[in-house]
């Protein structure tokens, strides 16, 4: 078979292993002579940086204007208020399954407890979740849901702004539920936020064609930065996590769609783009135009789609708010010497399936796992321990997350009878074809 060069999956690739190679080489430059990264690494980090801060632009306006017109959307649906409770159910029991399968492989692999007494560098975290701040996190403290921290340096105080993508994701929900209460009255408003929604899809449709080149950034960049030996202290844990990825992705999730009478295979094919792409770039939400379009050519209703993706990107994370909390707390209790009993096993469970929503469809799952530890009253400095190998275990959870939303709008499509299945079991669109209908 032929490989297609102008492939947008064989650039990724190539990208990928071009990282690679960069990364070993910076690492094998060593530092700088004043002791700061070498030039290639700076280069490969600030690379890095650009196309991550270049997808975190686009996703406040997305997620809203996402989430807005997926709601009005409903409108158009004859049963809308129970696809929407059979969405958010299947979205529960795919996060049960997904942190059962965590917990499994964690007690039986028991990833921290040979590396209890090691010495391995223990970093901070910027983001630290509780409850109560989970909690009070909902509640919107401005129309923008914008936050803002202050950090003090030797040379004074630096004030930067931020949305707040879980408190933007509830003015999202409110304002969406507004718009069925009012009616028509609420059409130009309406028409404006798609008219958003498509400027902003054409914005990160040019972003997602810089993904080889970010790809190959991030990875150089974490190469260059920890190198091998952190893989090699951690390469238990990290082993664990892609096992109970791959166990969800591969076994799970094909038993699920063949018990709802359709073939894993088809599912696969079309799916595998925004798969793909959330592996590169590590963002539910940057993914999201892809991973709607592919739901579509699965042959799910174009409506129902609009709905069921936008809430997924935010919320529906198997692999971060799942899989990974799960694994990452039994790490952490055996780094530390501290037995877990039932009732904290229950208590990951309930978080997990539960807190998912304080992920937030962006890269990084460090806010759900200090939730997850904090309610266990693990020390919150284990999150550190896993920071260094964090992105790349990132790329294998957002793959998974991506899947887990394709996956729950294809079968509650199926179930409800809305699912076109001569479009399911069609010929499988190039991810050339994709992107053109998001740019």
């Amino acid at each position: 078979m032929a490989i297609n060069y102008r492939s947008f999956g064989f650039q990724v690739l190539v990208g990928m292993a071009v990282g690679l190679l960069l990364g070993l080489a910076a690492r094998a430059m060593g530092t700088a002579p004043d002791g700061d990264l070498n030039w290639l690494a700076t280069a490969l980090k600030t690379t890095g940086s650009i196309f991550v801060s270049l997808l975190k632009a686009v996703v406040p306006p997305l997620v809203f204007a996402a989430i807005v017109a997926s709601i009005a959307n409903l409108r158009a649906l004859d049963n809308a208020a129970r696809l929407a409770g059979q969405t958010l159910l299947w979205f529960a029991i795919t996060a049960l399954i997904a942190v059962v399968i965590g917990l499994a492989i964690g007690l039986v692999v028991q990833p921290g407890s040979g590396l209890h007494g090691q010495a391995l560098a223990i970093g901070k975290t910027d983001s630290v979740g509780g409850w109560l701040d989970f909690l009070k996190g909902l509640v919107p403290g401005n129309s923008f849901a914008l936050s803002a921290s202050t950090k003090l340096n030797d040379g004074g105080a630096t004030t930067t702004l931020s949305f707040n993508i879980l408190q933007l994701l509830v003015i999202s929900i409110a304002v969406g539920l507004a718009t069925l209460k009012v009616g028509e009255k609420a059409e130009p408003f309406l028409a404006f936020v798609r008219s958003l929604l498509a400027v902003v899809r054409a914005i990160l449709g040019w972003i997602i064609r810089l993904t080889p080149i970010g790809s190959a950034a991030l990875i150089g960049s974490a190469i260059a930065t920890y190198g091998w030996s952190a893989l090699a202290q951690l390469g238990g844990f990290a082993g664990a996590v892609y096992l109970g990825l791959a166990l969800v992705l591969l076994v799970v999730y094909p038993l699920l769609l063949a018990a709802n009478g359709l073939r894993p295979l088809p599912f696969f094919a079309k799916a595998w783009p925004a798969i793909q792409l959330g592996f590169v770039s590590r963002s539910s939400v940057g993914t999201l135009p892809v991973t709607e379009a592919v739901t579509e050519r699965m042959g799910v209703e174009r409506g129902y789609a609009a709905f069921a993706i936008p809430l997924g990107s935010t919320t529906k994370m198997d692999g971060c708010a799942s899989i990974y909390p799960a694994l990452a707390a039994i790490f952490v209790a055996g780094f530390y010497g501290i037995p877990l009993h039932a009732a904290d096993y229950a208590l990951i469970v309930f978080v997990s399936v539960v807190g998912s929503a304080a992920t937030a469809g962006l890269t990084g799952a460090i806010v759900m796992l200090t939730l997850t530890l904090s309610t266990l009253g693990l020390p919150l400095e284990g999150a550190g321990l896993l920071l260094a190998i964090d992105p790349i275990l990132d790329m294998g959870r957002t793959a998974v997350n991506v899947a887990g939303q394709v996956l729950v709008a294809t079968i509650v499509a199926k179930r409800e009878g809305i699912l076109d299945e001569s479009a399911y079991y069609g010929a499988s669109p190039s991810t050339e074809a994709l992107g053109s209908s998001i740019a």
